[in-house]
């Protein structure tokens, strides 16, 4: 399945290569849509206010903190197979206050910035170990950009209840 879907999207980021003009077109959308979801799960941290990273949508769910924290641990899952490395982290456990918790976000998201820096399309073909199977570097790549768009969907609506516009809603400056 994994290797259809990378046929699929290799064809048709094949065909938007001559009308973009991209020399590595698979390698340009997944750090365009990583870049995309980055910025915004990193504004939303900043926007919400310290006094609201206790905030649960309901008892059994996770705190603002917690979730914020479960996405820079997911920043070291995915980037660090991405890089043939292994280590753990344990952000979403702490829920260190706010600007702890901003900060090893953006350390987090850091560490990730560097697998799209060097990622070209020939490299993003090349299998990586991930979850036991071998698969191709871009296809890691692009579910942990997937995956940081799910948790940005939770961080909106806990932004929505806290009466905040999500960064991705606002209105440029003009």
């Amino acid at each position: 399945m994994v290797r259809s879907s990378l046929m699929i999207l290799a064809a048709a980021l094949a065909c938007t290569a001559p009308v973009t003009g991209q020399d590595n077109p698979l390698s340009s959308v997944a750090k365009s849509d990583y870049s995309m979801v980055r910025d915004f799960v990193i504004r939303a941290a900043e926007k919400m206010p310290e006094e609201s990273y206790g905030f649960k949508p309901r008892p059994e769910v996770r705190s603002f903190a917690l979730l914020i924290g479960h996405i820079a641990d997911d920043q070291y899952a995915y980037c660090l197979a991405v890089k043939g490395e292994n280590r753990s982290s344990d952000f979403e456990k702490t829920a260190p206050p706010k600007p702890e918790t901003v900060v090893a976000l953006k350390l987090a998201f850091a560490h990730c910035d560097a697998s799209y820096d060097v990622l070209v399309d020939v490299s993003a073909i090349d299998n990586v170990k991930f979850r036991g199977r071998e698969v191709p570097r871009v296809i890691v790549l692009l579910l942990h950009s997937g995956h940081a768009w799910e948790h940005y969907g939770n961080v909106v609506v806990y932004l929505r209840l806290n009466g905040l516009v999500p960064p991705s809603n606002e209105k440029a400056a003009m």
